[in-house]
């Protein structure tokens, strides 16, 4: 990468190597001439604008970095379920094909005013729905670095987008593995806070008790940097937590793994990982004991449940979300619904706008929630929402973090899964459990397998604990940089 860090952007400026105009042409550049279908929408004007506006600043104020703007002339992507004003949002779907929102995501606010530029918006599933980025209206993203593979869902355009060079750091939104999986594949960093710390507010609901925003950039450190000035507390979202300036960032070194004890849960080395992925989650473990790290046997027994859990509590309250979508007040309403002869017929005509994946869980959702099987199932996964939270409470007695793989395997080919629902959706067996409870947990790049597809090590912290969680990946990254884990 020609920037690793935002340190190292910013020491561009101060030595008068580059502008943040010349930076954003570097990235603008870079999207034109890529093949990776990463961006649904470019907002280039908008971007040169802001980096124009950033250089004017930059040299009537004596070419320093402004201290309230901490991601001065930083490109950026920003998911596309995630508003801007008068900037095309779609969540990759036709249902919102040409919907321009009239206001600004409270996080996509807080990076502009801290100086990022915005380059556009990026490629996902259909409303996050997915584990490949295949199930897009606007065509599937491509792997930065093996075309024939996905690069992960359902942020994979804003996994691939970073490790492309076709921005610096992006936003992506985690609902059961939805920024860990795609930062996996694509070798780059990425990181899940704990559940309210980012406000959701101009986030398109997908699963509202679920949902996440947070950041994939090159370093871990840059991510909790991103992460500590989205975060704090939003009067229009009553999930965000009280604090209202919540602290991410870190300041650490390698002595941060000495005696730190990572909890190894055997329900997560299962038969199924792939050797490859194995071999390097064992070594990356092997690494943190040499460092001074502690591994410790624990057990999660309620993990077997999450996948089954979690496709009852997330379906079920994207069927209650995407109501709204009925060509009424949201969502389009094509020409063929103005001859509809009954409101089936009309709803029908609208909804046949939602993709395959989208229209699947719906129904699954619907059924969830219906009259006579709330009980029998929504109801019953909450309970075993909470069982699965008392185990890592439990867990969390004993340990500091918690290791996993990411994924079973590396990135896998396009349409290898697609026809398979059920064997997608176990590509989010190690993410998910952590999502259903709202714990912050981050994927760290440690290593490619024979093929040059890179492997995440999944780390896992205690519900408010992120600062700790990032501070031991942190450190466990400048162990790994000099074993080259770095892609």
């Amino acid at each position: 990468m020609k920037w690793k860090t935002i340190a190292q952007i910013h020491q561009a400026y101060t030595t008068g190597q580059e502008t943040p105009e010349t930076v954003t042409e570097f990235y603008l550049s870079n999207i034109s001439n890529s093949g990776h279908n990463a961006y649904i929408t470019v907002t280039a004007d908008r971007a040169r604008a802001q980096a124009k506006t950033l250089t004017e600043a930059w040299n009537a104020n004596g070419k320093k970095i402004p201290a309230h703007q901490p991601l001065f002339g930083i490109p950026m992507g920003i998911k596309d379920n995630m508003v801007m004003d008068g900037v095309r949002t779609t969540c990759a779907s036709k249902m919102l094909e040409n919907y321009i929102p009239p206001y600004t995501a409270t996080a996509v606010i807080k990076l502009e005013n801290a100086g990022a530029i915005i380059l556009g918006k990026l490629n996902l599933d259909e409303f996050a729905m997915g584990s490949s980025n295949e199930n897009s209206a606007f065509g599937a993203v491509k792997h930065p670095t093996h075309p024939d593979r996905v690069p992960g869902g359902s942020s994979g355009g804003s996994a691939a987008a970073v490790a492309a060079e076709l921005c610096f750091a992006a936003t992506g939104s985690d609902t059961g593995g939805s920024i860990r999986l795609p930062a996996s594949f694509c070798g780059v960093p990425g990181f899940k806070p704990t559940y309210g710390s980012i406000s959701r507010y101009g986030l398109v609901a997908f699963g509202s008790s679920l949902d996440q925003i947070g950041p994939i950039a090159p370093t871990l450190n840059d991510c909790a940097f991103i992460t500590e000035i989205m975060a704090g507390f939003d009067p229009m979202d009553g999930t965000t937590t009280p604090e209202k300036e919540p602290k991410f960032a870190v300041k650490s070194d390698r002595s941060s793994l000495k005696g730190l004890r990572i909890g190894i849960p055997k329900e997560y080395f299962i038969d199924g990982i792939d050797a490859p992925v194995l071999k390097a989650v064992d070594a990356a473990l092997e690494v943190a004991k040499n460092a001074g790290a502690v591994l410790v046997p624990i057990s999660l027994p309620h993990t077997s449940y999450a996948v089954s859990t979690y496709y009852v509590v997330a379906v079920s309250e994207a069927s209650s979300n995407l109501s709204r979508f009925d060509g009424i007040r949201f969502g389009v309403r094509p020409d063929s619904a103005a001859h509809a002869k009954s409101l089936p017929d009309f709803y029908k005509s609208v909804r046949s706008n939602f993709g395959p994946e989208v229209k699947r869980r719906i129904i699954l959702g619907t059924f969830a929630l219906s009259s006579g099987y709330y009980d029998a199932y929504y109801r019953k996964a909450c309970q075993v929402r909470r069982l699965m939270r008392n185990d890592f409470e439990a867990a969390f007695q004993h340990v500091d973090v918690i290791a996993s793989p990411v994924a079973p395997s590396t990135a896998f080919k396009l349409g290898e899964k697609s026809k398979d629902p059920l064997k997608m959706y176990l590509s989010d067996i190690f993410t998910i459990p952590a999502s259903l409870v709202g714990l912050p947990c981050l994927s760290l790049p440690i290593g490619k397998d024979d093929q040059g597809l890179p492997i995440g090590l999944h780390l896992i912290g205690n519900r408010n604990q992120d600062q700790r969680l990032l501070a031991s990946a942190c450190a466990l990254e400048q162990v790994g940089e000099s074993l080259g884990w770095s892609v």
